[in-house]
């Protein structure tokens, strides 16, 4: 029987959509990526740290259905009007926060930004991993502090690629 674990994972929301989308292009099914995350590493709680922005409650009730717990950074505007909500530091805090709550963390991002908190959780035997969305787009320091602990999510798209129903294949119109 195996042993059950008690995981946590630390979800760079924005880095891993646009990582997929713009690196990839493909679309991340968020439900199949909750599961493969239980089923591969033992996550029990999911964090997501996401920008919260109006008019995005269908996005947000969609991933607290998969089982996600939100975490939001508020967001402001650029000089350009992007729209900027950069949730490092809430993700390094959270970990923190948990440590004693979870046996071992997943940091799910490729931002070179988390070198020392890899580096600390590695150091004190809580990192699981980083899984970071793509080779091309991780951070060489990340990948450093990680080492062999590091997996990429670039050959994934047959498990977690979000596949639109058609509403063909079953006969109707």
């Amino acid at each position: 029987m195996k042993k059950l674990q008690n995981n946590y994972a630390f979800i760079d929301g924005t880095n891993l959509y646009l990582a997929i989308r713009d690196y990839l292009g493909w679309k991340l099914d968020n439900k199949k990526f909750r599961a493969y995350l239980s089923e591969k590493y033992g996550v029990e709680k999911a964090y997501y740290f996401i920008g919260h922005v109006e008019g995005n409650s269908d996005l947000y009730a969609s991933l607290q259905s998969a089982g996600y717990v939100l975490i939001f950074k508020p967001t402001t505007e650029d000089k350009v009007g992007a729209i900027k909500g950069n949730c490092d530091a809430e993700i390094v805090l959270q970990t923190m926060i948990d440590i004693n709550k979870y046996d071992q963390a997943v940091l799910v991002t490729g931002d070179g930004d988390f070198y020392c908190l890899v580096k600390y959780l590695k150091k004190i035997g809580k990192l699981k991993c980083v899984l970071a969305p793509t080779t091309n787009n991780c951070s060489l320091l990340l990948r450093q502090a990680a080492q062999l602990q590091i997996a990429f999510m670039d050959n994934l798209r047959g498990k977690l690629e979000y596949k639109r129903k058609d509403p063909h294949k079953d006969g109707t119109l």
